[in-house]
């Protein structure tokens, strides 16, 4: 949902910043912003080093815009330093202070910072963990602390050009677009506005994109193709600012802007009191627990954030319920037993580790979902081959014909497997994940089963999409032969989640043993 609200953000100021800039019908603009699911293809096929470059030019040219419009509007210093004194004088104030939190502290961001950690190689010592600890918080310190400058200098900006000059209507983006060039005295102003606007929409979908893959590979355990999953968050983003624009107008789209980064906000509790939890349980993290001055400013922190996200809620249901009418029976009826719902569950988010926490034995981590399988003797003959395991059902038998053709033909069986996740997707050969490690130990362990059966084996870990990189392999081990298993779906599946086998064996030029899952009959 998280994803989804701010995906809506992205959506619409990218359509505003083309209404703005060329002049199109932000319902056009809207449409239009389907396409850079495309630009994130591209971007996942140029590789981590062009991404992040793509992402810091990004950054670099807001920063850059609002600074100048910053200077060109000369703003009052001091007013500027009494802004930083925090004040909430009325309800709308509460609004927008939410938003703009939710906005600069995105909850689904929360978990790909978390990913990032695991995603370099690393010395995995004491020294060389808290190096890649280090740098990690320099990195987030810099990103978080950039979004805050660009939305202190949005509202610095508003206050020097609107409030001072007595435009105190101004509400919409569009607006404050028109009126800059004349209240500034430049045509420069309204043009750097506009090229931030989509800057900061391409710069947080890629984010966005990286963030999503993470959560659906790491909570739910579906791996889909980038674009796709890009496609269908980007078609749930799409159709609400269409529906808005269509029923309300396009005067109702900076409230949608606004709400979806309320949303954002209203997340954040269930993404940050649960990672306090973990950095905190010296059980799971051992030496690396946070300190206890750094666990009382998180706690502090957490219960900022959930308090004034509870009184928007309350002050909102409150004002819903005075209304009386249909109004006021919608509240009672269905909002407030979502909001207790939402508020037991919070409750239980922050105090189940302290209820359950003793006695508690934690799961060992398998990143891959079953038991491994059994490896039988080898005692089907066949050619030289490399077996190609994707840790799945089919396994078993994989194994078991791959080791009995090597033994029959007395040569080396290479087995080998892919990491698809977003880091190995993304850093290739350099990503150092939990996944990556796992799965090089596993085939370790398969190495060794097969070995008590004479049965000379290599091991080798790919990165990246299989069927761009077993061809590489194979070609470079001198493969005759490739065993790989059936994926067992197929018509909307293989659409869902690629056909590998089908693109695969176009792109070898030697033989290719599909084999299916294990059958019932008794192991000869």
């Amino acid at each position: 949902m998280a994803i989804a609200a701010c995906d809506l953000a992205e959506v619409l100021g990218s359509a505003i910043g083309l209404q703005l800039l060329f002049g199109i019908p932000l319902i056009y603009g809207v449409l239009i912003t389907a396409l850079d699911t495309f630009l994130i293809l591209f971007l996942h096929q140029a590789g981590i080093r062009k991404m992040e470059a793509f992402i810091l030019v990004m950054v670099a040219t807001i920063g850059g815009c609002f600074l100048v419009e910053i200077v060109i509007s000369r703003p009052d210093f001091s007013g500027i330093a009494r802004g930083f004194v925090p004040g909430l004088p009325d309800a709308d104030a509460l609004y927008f202070a939410i938003g703009i939190l939710g906005a600069t502290v995105m909850p689904h961001n929360l978990y790909l910072h978390s990913a990032l950690v695991q995603s370099r190689k690393v010395v995995k010592t004491a020294q060389g963990i808290h190096q890649s600890l280090k740098f990690n918080l320099i990195d987030s310190v810099v990103a978080l602390n950039m979004a805050f400058f660009i939305n202190a200098a949005i509202l610095i900006m508003a206050a020097a050009v609107f409030h001072r000059s007595g435009h105190f209507d101004v509400a919409e983006i569009q607006d404050a677009h028109r009126l800059l060039a004349p209240l500034v005295g430049t045509k420069v102003a309204p043009f750097l506005f506009a090229l931030a606007l989509i800057c900061a929409g391409q710069s947080s979908t890629i984010t966005g994109t990286l963030a999503g893959q993470i959560v659906m590979e790491g909570f739910v355990n579906i791996r889909l193709r980038p674009w796709l999953r890009r496609l269908v968050t980007r078609t749930l983003a799409i159709i609400p600012a269409v529906a808005v624009i269509v029923i309300r107008g396009e005067g109702a789209t900076g409230e949608l802007l606004v709400l979806s980064q309320v949303v954002l906000s209203l997340q954040l509790s269930f993404a940050v009191i649960p990672l306090i939890h973990m950095v905190s349980d010296r059980g799971m993290m051992g030496a690396f627990a946070i300190r206890t001055w750094v666990k009382g400013l998180a706690w502090g922190t957490a219960g900022i954030i959930a308090a004034l996200n509870i009184k928007l809620v309350a002050g909102e249901v409150a004002g819903w319920l005075e209304k009386g009418g249909t109004a006021g029976l919608v509240a009672r009826a269905v909002a407030l037993p979502v909001i207790a719902a939402v508020g037991l569950l919070l409750l239980y988010v922050i105090a189940e580790p302290f209820l359950f926490r003793r006695g508690w034995k934690r799961r060992p981590s398998d990143v891959h979902v079953g038991p491994e399988p059994k490896i039988g003797e080898p005692s089907r003959p066949f050619r030289k081959i490399a077996a190609a395991l994707d840790f799945g059902p089919t396994d078993g038998e994989v194994l078991s014909r791959a080791a009995a053709l090597a033994a029959s033909a007395r040569c080396p069986l290479l087995l080998l497997h892919c990491v698809e996740s977003a880091g190995a997707r993304a850093l290739g050969g350099e990503a150092g994940d939990k996944e990556s490690e796992e799965d090089r130990n596993r085939l370790k362990r398969y190495a060794v089963t097969l070995g008590k059966y004479d049965v000379e084996v290599e091991t080798e870990l790919g990165f990246g999409h299989p069927v761009r990189v077993i061809p590489e392999i194979i070609a470079r081990h001198g493969v005759e032969l490739l065993v790989v298993g059936a994926h067992g779906h197929k018509g909307f599946s293989d659409w869902f989640y690629g056909s590998t086998i089908d693109e695969l064996r176009h792109r070898l030029n030697i033989s290719v043993l599909v084999v299916g899952r294990e059958s019932s009959r008794p192991p000869v």
